[in-house]
This record gives structure tokens, C-alpha cells and sequence, in this order.
């Protein structure tokens, strides 16, 4: 997947870190948990922080798993190749 969540506007966001302990890497994406609907949505950074979304480096983003009869939705920003 490579680069696929990065966008020419990272490096003014970029001061957000990954949610994960102890990851000192930048965040490239967000993940939002739905539960209504069992499902895991990764997409794109968002442009601020968000009280019930996690932020994700590119390691993390790609390595993403879902609980168990959950699906993993991810977007990637307009105009990416991914």
C-alpha cells in the first residue's frame, strides 16, 4: 500500500502521532470504529483531531485487523494511487 494515506498536506498535520503505545511515528491516517454496523473505517488523516477516532502511522494503517465478524473499510484520499 505504500504511501497510500499520505497527502501533500501531511507535513503541516504530521505533529499528530500514531495512537498506538509506544509508536513515535507519524500519524498518515484515521480509523473510526461504527458499532452499530460491526465495521472498522480507515481513511485518510483527518484534517483535526477527533475525541472518538484513533490516529494511525503507515505501519499501523496497513497492519490494521478487526474484531472478529467486523469488516475494515478503508478509503484513500481523491486523485491517490495507491
Amino acid at each position: 500500500m505504500g504511501q497510500a494515506y499520505a497527502r501533500p498536506m501531511l507535513s503541516m498535520m504530521s505533529s499528530r502521532g500514531c495512537s498506538k503505545v509506544a509508536c513515535g511515528e507519524a500519524a498518515v491516517a484515521t480509523l473510526t470504529y461504527v458499532y452499530a454496523d460491526s465495521m472498522a473505517v480507515l481513511g485518510p488523516l483527518s484534517a483535526r483531531p477527533e475525541p472518538h477516532s484513533y490516529d494511525l502511522c503507515e505501519r499501523h494503517s496497513e497492519r490494521l485487523s478487526a474484531p472478529q465478524g467486523w469488516q475494515v473499510v478503508r478509503y484513500s484520499a481523491l486523485g491517490e494511487v495507491g
